[in-house]
Formats: C-alpha cells, structure tokens, sequence
C-alpha cells in the first residue's frame, strides 16, 4: 500500500493537475508555485514515486525549456510526442529538438485563482 503524499507533495501534484493544455512549466516554476523555493528536486522526486498517470506529467520540463528525461529513450519520446501533439513547438529541429520554445509556452498562472487554490 501507497502512503499518503506529504503536504507539499499534494500541493505539487494539485498544481500539476492546473497546467493547462499546450503549456509548459519547469520543475523549478512548479517547486516556485507550490510555496517551496529552490526545490525543483522535490518536484522530481513527487513526479517519480506518486501515480501520475492522470496527470499531465509530461508538461513539466528541465530549466530553460530542456527536456530532462534521457534524451531517445521510450520516456522522452513519450513526452516530447504527447508536447508536440498538444501543438507545443520545439527550437531547431521538431523531432530532434531537445528544447522547448519557452517563451510561447511556458504556464502563466493566475496568481489571484493559485491563492484561491491553497486557501481551500
């Protein structure tokens, strides 16, 4: 039996279930999001040992747009297929590109509806 997600574990996995369709956000912005500054690892780490198949895992990328899953293996292509069905672009080449184009998009969340979110 699976225990119970600590806290900031539940917030991390609450936030993921908000990123929207076609956004991206890194694991830093997401640790960011969540209250918990500088955590980007605790991110990966929530995303590796929680069930995440209901959630939009594959929207989380590396710093600076970089998918961080080992470039070619089953995952990356997983993710980087499901990024670009989604209509989400790449720098350079679309099937070997590596990069997420960032600035087209990279999740902006209300600050107003996250505040909501966490006051439940």
């Amino acid at each position: 039996m699976v225990s119970p997600a600590p806290d900031h574990q539940r917030q991390i996995l609450k936030l993921l279930a908000l990123v929207p369709y076609g956004c991206v956000v890194s694991y830093g912005q997401l640790a960011d999001l969540a209250g918990l500054p500088g955590r980007a690892r605790l991110v990966g780490r929530t995303l590796r040992t929680h069930n995440t198949e209901h959630l939009p895992w594959h929207r989380v990328i590396g710093a600076g747009g970089r998918l961080s899953l080992p470039k070619g293996s089953p995952a990356w292509r997983e993710q980087k297929q499901r990024l670009l069905s989604e209509g989400v672009t790449f720098k350079g080449n679309a099937v070997s590109g590596n990069y997420v184009a960032m600035a087209q998009h990279q999740w902006q969340p209300d600050l107003a509806a996250m505040l909501m979110l966490f006051e439940e």
